[in-house]
């Protein structure tokens, strides 16, 4: 039995963390495991559940306010040890450099476009060790 993913995903807006979770689906592609979603609102939130352990890969609101995911992004891979990879939701594609600045291993546009992001967080799973069948 393959192991369940667990899939952090970070915005201010509800409606953003429901599309993250309409385009991911049960699983974002055949070959990874079921996906399993903790939702937060607010950066505390999220360095809280980070120091837990436990998360597979990061979805972050770069749009989001206070604190964007951008900013976020950076401050975990520089606190967090082995911090998980990080897919950031930019507002428009020019903002490709900023993902690169804040150390996201990927970055897809908003609002959601379920099958580039499915794609995104498919390559983002395949590339955790434990989650490899």
């Amino acid at each position: 039995m393959q192991p369940t993913a667990t899939v952090l995903v970070y915005s201010d807006d509800s409606n953003t963390r429901e599309q993250v979770r309409l385009a991911t689906g049960r699983r974002p592609a055949t070959d990874v495991p079921q996906v399993e979603f903790i939702e937060c609102a607010t950066p505390a939130a999220v360095i809280k559940e980070l120091d837990r352990g436990g998360i597979d890969v990061c979805v972050l609101d770069g749009e989001a306010v206070p604190a964007g995911g951008m900013g976020i992004c950076r401050q975990i891979k520089d606190e967090i040890f082995n911090c998980p990879p990080v897919l950031l939701l930019i507002g428009r594609p020019q903002d490709a450099w900023l993902a690169t600045w804040s150390r996201a291993e990927a970055a897809v546009t908003l609002p959601v476009e379920p099958v580039e992001f499915a794609a995104a967080l498919a390559g983002l799973l395949r590339s955790r060790p434990a989650l490899s069948a």
